[in-house]
């Protein structure tokens, strides 16, 4: 059904929207007196099935009861119409014939009908199926509702998680840049790279447990805190101790049992040093021209776990020509269509053996992920930041 269809309905109406459609005026009228009495029934009939679905779609009722031997078309594939017809492909539907062969019932039920009646059934029971179904229908359409909504306010948050993301850095010394692909249920991801003095740049990324808009409330928070002064620049320069005081600031019996991992790391342009410190991440990968390939390993518990735990640093000293990749597990686990997830080692693989070797690593891992799953949309939310050393 189209979100105009939907929406047009009011979703708080009770009412028993029936169309009865079948070629004997004398089947219409009995039925009309059947509803007759009851105040929640409105009762439309379409004696000419060749308008029945476009009177239908017009009408938008939330039952049809449907004849099958009817002159010009065949009932069958008439409920079949009605399946394809975007106004009319939720709408319940009962088939209301004089046939009893199993046969024809179960051809009913595969092409689509709701319930099948043997006419005329005794009012009580054909009152009480409309009701039965059109209920049925309306919680649908209020469900329906909801989930729109739902993703319109996840959208939102995408696009604003979006709008928070830094621009792409590209220097002499160096090309900065990331990729944010929200999941349908938007996750907690979140990265940024700051300049800090003596030529130091800070770049961090988080992945916050769970799905929604708390997830991804929280990712930002924790991207303020490291953005707009909440910390001072000595400390932006440890990693240890911004992870040590992210984990006291966002302990997880205080923000509702959500927790998050993260890799933050510090480069010293002028000598290429870097300092790094992890919470629970995937390690952080380096290659260099000559095909080595080094893992930068995340040591520390996630933040928010364990109260006052202090978490190390490590430094290495990188070279001219180094990619450096931080990146979170929605792209290193990947679930397949038969159920199985695409591993970290078989990840690692895949990045040493193919994608390393492109121009664009980052599109060739998309792609193949892509492919892999079966969909363009991820299940969880995919970052990937790049820094290319020149």
């Amino acid at each position: 059904m189209s979100e105009s269809t939907q929406t047009s309905l009011s979703l708080s109406n009770t009412r028993v929207v029936v169309l009865l459609v079948d070629d004997q005026a004398m089947i219409g009228e009995v039925v009309r007196r059947m509803c007759a009495s009851h105040a929640d029934i409105e009762y439309h009939f379409c004696s000419d099935p060749m308008k029945a679905v476009e009177m239908a779609t017009k009408l938008e009722p939330t039952v049809i009861l449907q004849d099958l031997v009817m002159p010009g078309i065949d009932g069958l594939d008439l409920v079949l119409q009605y399946r394809q017809n975007e106004a009319t492909k939720l709408v319940p539907l009962i088939v209301l014939s004089s046939k009893e062969e199993p046969a024809t019932k179960a051809e009913a039920f595969a092409r689509g009908a709701n319930d099948y009646m043997v006419k005329l059934p005794d009012q009580l029971e054909i009152l009480a199926r409309l009701r039965y179904h059109s209920r049925g229908y309306r919680a649908l359409l209020e469900r329906n509702e909801a989930f729109r909504q739902l993703k319109n306010e996840l959208d939102q948050a995408g696009d604003y998680v979006q709008s928070l993301l830094p621009p792409t850095i590209s220097a002499p010394d160096l090309h900065i840049r990331g990729s944010f692909i929200p999941s349908a249920q938007l996750g907690g991801d979140f990265f940024g790279w700051r300049e800090l003095s003596d030529g130091n740049l800070a770049v961090f990324l988080i992945d916050v447990c769970g799905h929604g808009v708390g997830p991804a409330l929280l990712s930002v928070s924790v991207s303020n805190a490291l953005h707009a002064g909440g910390f001072a620049e000595s400390e932006l320069l440890q990693p240890a101790k911004v992870m040590t005081r992210l984990n006291n600031a966002f302990p997880m019996t205080e923000h509702r049992g959500m927790y998050f991992t993260g890799w933050y790391a510090v480069l010293h342009r002028p000598t290429l040093r870097l300092t790094w410190a992890g919470a629970g991440h995937p390690p952080a990968i380096v290659t260099r021209l000559n095909g080595a390939y080094v893992e930068l390993e995340s040591l520390g518990t996630p933040i928010g776990i364990v109260p006052d735990f202090e978490y190390e640093q490590s430094t290495t000293t990188l070279e001219k020509g180094d990619r450096l990749y931080i990146y979170s597990d929605g792209i290193a686990e990947i679930p397949k269509p038969d159920g199985t997830v695409w591993s970290y080692s078989e990840f690692l693989s895949f990045v040493q053996t193919d994608a390393l070797k492109v121009a664009d690593p980052i599109a060739r891992l998309l792609e193949y992920t892509r492919g892999l799953q079966g969909s363009e949309q991820y299940t969880d939310d995919v970052s990937i930041i790049e820094l290319k050393l020149a």
